[in-house]
């Protein structure tokens, strides 16, 4: 009988030919990923108990989420966290505005298909679009990670989901993530590992299968995977001198659920307050004013992801009374945009720029809601209060949505701007 990718990868790190769903194993993990709400704290953790780093190669170390400092207190912190990592002698150390860690991450040749990763942030599950077995934990066992270099896991069971049809125009992989979560809902995959397939999934280019991982973990998935097909290995490849192969399940791997989602028809999708899986069809959203339109996070704000709101925005202005935040995902996203031309095309829009980073995604800092305002944004969670003020209201979209909706100052279609 053969084994799904969760398997496979749970088989191979924990020094096994096969395990099995419900298994309980102890598995070594290639990467351990901690920014900077969690690093300085799992040092200090580890010094108190009188224990060192595994290993130095293995730890993975970003500054993203409060950046730049807003305060003392969060300077303090991203001082502490550049102590630890030269003292530790960690590497892998990407400071202030080199973008977001579930960007950086890849980017910098970490996920490679077939590696066991955890992260202390719960979209961790974003590298499973490389063929990673990635996850989020806590900050206990992050530290405990980082000091033994091996953690335990129940094996999950996996549940497929076969994507059909063909995406229509103007309609994205975060229309079909959020259809896919207004459909089956935030705990149809809790504890368990996600496979995306199909002719679909195939069909998506790196860029969009990573908004699909990344928010494999809003329907509750342990791990979030697409295989490692030439398309991964071609994007991986310049980016480490590590072998990179194809990743995939056994033929013959056993699902506890096979579900089959049709891209025929879809239109852009909508998740409207407070819920992720709480999602409309954009024709029955309604008149929603915005007051402020965000495109960023580690969800949607890729290279790809810019062009495509460029689009919208080229020749245009934002609304009056509406305000467009741009945070590009990473340094490199960065870079390119300005080469290309599509920041410039941002910027003349009336589009405010922040350095890379996770900005307002959390409530963490540049761009925070204010009471009774409402927004529009490419990120990953609309909960009440997570973007500011719990009198504020998130409605989650694709860049394009989000480019639309700034233009007209309430949530729009996107189509009409791509004819």
């Amino acid at each position: 009988m053969g084994m799904t990718m969760a398997e496979k990868i749970l088989a191979r790190a924990s020094g096994r030919q096969v395990v099995k769903p419900g298994e309980y194993v102890t598995a070594q993990v290639d990467r351990i990923m901690a920014h900077d709400n969690t690093f300085w704290k799992a040092c200090e953790l580890l010094e108190e108990y009188g224990t060192g780093l595994c290993d130095p190669e293995r730890i993975v170390a970003v500054i993203d989420h409060r950046v730049p400092a807003l305060n003392v207190a969060v300077a303090e912190m991203h001082v502490k966290m550049r102590k630890y990592a030269q003292k530790y002698g960690v590497k892998a150390f990407y400071d202030a505005g080199e973008g977001i860690c579930h960007t950086v991450l890849p980017e910098k040749g970490h996920a490679l298909p077939g590696r066991l990763i955890i992260g202390s942030d719960s979209h961790t599950t974003t590298y499973g679009a490389f063929g990673v077995a990635s996850c989020g934990m806590g900050l206990s066992e992050v530290t405990y990670t980082m000091a033994t270099g091996e953690n335990w896991f129940r094996v999950p069971e996996t549940i497929r989901f076969e994507m059909t049809g063909k995406l229509g125009f103007g309609v994205t992989s975060k229309d079909l993530m959020l259809h896919l979560a207004g459909t089956f809902k935030s705990e149809v995959a809790q504890y368990k590992a996600v496979e995306f397939g199909g002719p679909v999934a195939a069909a998506l280019s790196q860029s969009d299968r990573i908004t699909m991982s990344n928010m494999g973990v809003e329907i509750g998935a342990k791990f979030a995977f697409f295989e490692a097909d030439a398309k991964t290995v071609a994007w991986l490849k310049p980016r480490t001198t590590e072998p990179v192969a194809p990743f995939g399940p056994d033929p013959d791997a056993v699902y506890a659920q096979v579900y089959t989602l049709d891209a025929d028809g879809l239109e852009p999708q909508v998740a409207v307050p407070h819920y992720v899986d709480n999602v409309k069809p954009i024709s029955q959203v309604g008149d929603v004013p915005v007051h402020q339109a965000f495109i960023g996070s580690c969800t949607n704000s890729r290279v790809e992801d810019l062009v495509r709101a460029a689009a919208i925005l080229k020749g245009r202005r934002v609304k009056e009374g509406t305000r467009l935040i741009l945070i590009p995902a990473s340094r490199e996203v960065l870079t390119e945009i300005t080469r290309n031309g599509v920041l410039a095309t941002f910027v003349e829009a009336g589009a405010m720029l922040s350095p890379p980073g996770c900005g307002p995604c959390g409530g963490g800092s540049q761009g925070i809601l204010g009471p009774g305002e409402t927004a529009i944004s490419s990120t990953n969670r609309n909960f009440k209060g997570r973007m500011g003020s719990t009198e504020s209201q998130v409605f989650l979209g694709s860049p394009e949505t989000v480019a639309a909706s700034a233009v007209e100052g309430k949530i729009t279609d996107p189509r009409k701007y791509l004819a």
